[in-house]
């Protein structure tokens, strides 16, 4: 067992407000409660509730209109496979599996961090959820459930919304922390087995591995953690493991988190906050990561209220966050959520870790390859497309590194900053950013 005094995470939750008379029921009288018109929150990643949703579409006759209200989810999973009248949707963080319903006029946008994610669908707040669906893991010895891998605002929007129906999916696995609840926190407990939804990793190239090798430069022993999403932090994670005491506060753990943990290199000993404990609020990766997950004493899920507060985030010490982007601008505005004015992601905990790097004295990474389109675009451009969304702002910006280096921005003025990314661009675009 881990011998470090466990972390409260009491004080960045929403109170209980009341208790639930939870009752074990089939998909169909649960979700007939959900009432018309309703606002449906679904949690993202892995932690989707992939039977329920599908249960939900064979009714979907039962409604003339409901919003599913969703982060990012990992493929097309009913309701999706029948986008239209009665669902429509709306997303703090988009993905591919939306893409049909997005072009058909069916999605809302919103634009918000996965730190205000507890905010969005408060009671008081501007989506008030009217019904929530989550996955939870079989329940334990003592009768305690837990949110398996997807706590977020999850948490904090069960406690506000007027329906909770849970999935007891016996493949989720079961973890410590704010994911474990009581019964008393759902209205209906749903029995359905279901897989739960992988990320896929992509092998890193040659471009990745360069990137990889670079960031990896970057991080020292004892180094607090926070990785994005894709096949470079993937890679990153793959040259470390020959640092020692590495701790991990960060919005997403995979993979990579279980094969540098079981490497040695992650004991979290020398953490500044929730010592001795891998933090994450998502976690999402193959059949032997959920095997790995399963009760494991060194993970601690937390709400998005701890793991991207500034005020926490401000704590760490030898804070490297890693992230990435779809270009960024010559005076540092990054961008990592659209193309060609298209929404294909959000902001996620990006602008929000960047933030907190610059209060820690840590470093926040922007790692991508130079260019985009089988090498016909520039990643690295005067400046960011008329249309293109601001991720991150470049009074954060700091490292940025691709397959030619590594530039550093903070606090730098305008022109340097606009020549030392031109040093890293591909050099088929350096001429015309130099100008």
């Amino acid at each position: 067992m881990n011998s470090f005094p466990e972390p409260d995470f009491t004080p960045y939750l929403a109170a209980k407000t009341r208790v639930r008379d939870a009752s074990v029921a089939s998909a169909d009288d649960a979700l007939r409660e959900i009432p018309d018109r309703a606002r449906v929150v679904v949690p993202p990643l892995s932690g989707t509730p992939v039977a329920l949703c599908a249960a939900l579409d064979e009714l979907r006759g039962g409604w003339s209109e409901l919003e599913l209200a969703c982060g990012s989810l990992l493929e097309a999973i009913a309701p999706i496979a029948h986008a239209g009248a009665p669902f429509r949707f709306s997303t703090y963080q988009a993905s591919g599996s939306l893409r049909d319903a997005d072009a058909a006029g069916l999605v809302e946008h919103v634009p918000a961090s996965y730190a205000q994610v507890p905010l969005l669908y408060a009671p008081d707040g501007p989506n008030p959820a009217d019904a929530v669906l989550v996955q939870v893991a079989e329940p334990s010895p003592e009768g305690r459930y837990s949110l398996s891998t997807s706590v977020g605002g999850m948490l904090d929007t069960m406690r506000g919304a007027p329906l909770v129906i849970a999935q007891v999916n016996p493949r989720a696995p079961y973890t410590f922390g704010a994911s474990e609840v009581d019964a008393d926190e759902f209205d209906f407990l749903v029995e359905l087995e279901s897989e739960l939804p992988s990320l896929r990793r992509a092998e890193p190239g040659a471009a990745e591995l360069a990137i990889a090798r670079s960031v990896a430069a970057l991080v020292p022993d004892a180094a607090t953690l926070q990785f994005g999403l894709g096949s470079v932090p993937e890679a990153i994670m793959g040259m470390l493991g020959d640092r020692r005491d590495l701790g991990v506060h960060s919005g997403l753990i995979s993979d990579g988190v279980m094969a540098l943990a079981e490497s040695g290199a992650i004991t979290a000993a020398e953490q500044a906050t929730a010592p001795g404990f891998v933090v994450a609020t998502e976690a999402g990766g193959g059949p032997a990561f959920y095997d790995w997950l399963e009760r494991n004493p060194l993970v601690r899920m937390a709400p998005a209220g701890y793991t991207h507060s500034l005020e926490v985030l401000a704590r760490q010490r030898n804070f490297v966050g890693i992230n990435s982007a779809v270009q960024i601008a010559l005076d540092g505005s990054v961008n990592a959520e659209s193309v060609g004015g298209r929404q294909i992601s959000g902001p996620g905990g990006q602008p929000d870790f960047a933030a907190g790097a610059s209060l820690n004295g840590g470093i926040s990474v922007v790692a991508m390859p130079a260019t985009a389109a089988r090498g016909k675009v520039s990643r690295i451009v005067r400046r960011l497309d008329p249309d293109a969304v601001v991720t991150t702002p470049r009074y954060w910006a700091d490292r940025v590194v691709t397959e030619f280096g590594a530039a550093e921005l903070r606090l730098r003025g305008l022109s340097e900053r606009a020549r030392v990314l031109a040093e890293i661009a591909h050099p088929d675009f350096r001429d015309g950013l130099a100008d």
